[in-house]
């Protein structure tokens, strides 16, 4: 049960890597429960919206693979307890160097991101 879910897991980054590096909006919008709330801050300006608001964000601007930068994205850690998961990502694109944290849950049997909060880290 533990390797189907770190599989399952990772597949859901995969597609939430791609989703942002790539532009691909149906990806991202199918790794997001409803309504998750996003916190963060962006060299010390707070951030925060809902998933639907950062994806139409993510819909209107440059991706990262358009602008020629190279993926480097990473997963750090994943730590599972149940039915509930933490991922931490390194997400260094369009000249920033974010680091995520996911918290997961199980969703009719899918893992879905249920909050995200991020930083810059200069």
């Amino acid at each position: 049960m533990y390797l189907d879910n770190i599989t399952a897991i990772e597949r859901l980054i995969t597609n939430y890597f791609e989703g942002i590096f790539y532009g691909d909006i149906k990806k991202l919008q199918a790794c997001f429960h409803n309504n998750t709330p996003i916190y963060g801050d962006i060299k010390g300006v707070d951030y925060f919206k809902n998933a639907e608001n950062y994806i139409e964000g993510v819909a209107n601007r440059q991706s990262p693979n358009e602008l020629k930068e190279t993926f480097n994205m990473k997963i750090v850690g994943i730590d599972i307890m149940g039915n509930i998961a933490m991922v931490k990502l390194h997400v260094p694109m369009l000249g920033y160097n974010y680091y995520d944290y996911l918290s997961l849950t199980k969703v009719d049997n899918d893992w879905k991101i249920v909050a995200k909060i991020f930083t810059h880290v200069a």
